[in-house]
């Protein structure tokens, strides 16, 4: 990633709370020169995405096709998963995006536009979606109607 990706998310996943740490783990894409057809890439990729996601989470994928929800949608999903002490687990595809059972395994498919965005940009959003619905939760002014 270049580093403007990971300076801005790490800028909002240190402002989260305690209460809700962000574990980011960041796995090396399979590379695209290899001869190999997207969906073989997509394979392989898949089995060390499904390997790193904890069994016990509530697993969301993130996909350009994905049901679109507003800020306070996930402030609730959060509430939720703190409310039964579940741990939540995002995914981020790479540049092709996630294979089937990624998909499949993910507890619902959610899109951050109906425009296809870069991965790296991806990561960045979410994780001030993910401070700006912890302050939602906390009642912080970050978060404006």
């Amino acid at each position: 990633m270049p580093r403007w990706v990971s300076d801005a998310s790490q800028e909002y996943l240190q402002r989260m709370p305690r209460e809700m740490p962000v574990i980011l783990t960041e796995l090396k894409p399979e590379p695209r020169h290899s001869g190999r057809s997207t969906e073989q890439i997509l394979e392989l990729e898949s089995h060390r995405i499904l390997a790193n996601i904890p069994e016990d989470s509530l697993c969301y994928a993130l996909d350009e096709r994905g049901s679109l929800w507003s800020t306070k949608d996930l402030a609730d999903v959060l509430k939720q998963g703190m409310a039964k002490a579940e741990d939540l687990c995002f995914v981020i595809g790479s540049a092709d995006g996630l294979h089937a059972r990624v998909k499949q395994r993910a507890r619902e498919q959610v899109g951050l536009s109906r425009m296809t965005l870069p991965h790296g940009l991806v990561r960045v959003l979410l994780a001030e979606q993910l401070y700006r619905a912890s302050a939602i939760l906390k009642g912080h002014p970050y978060h404006r109607e």
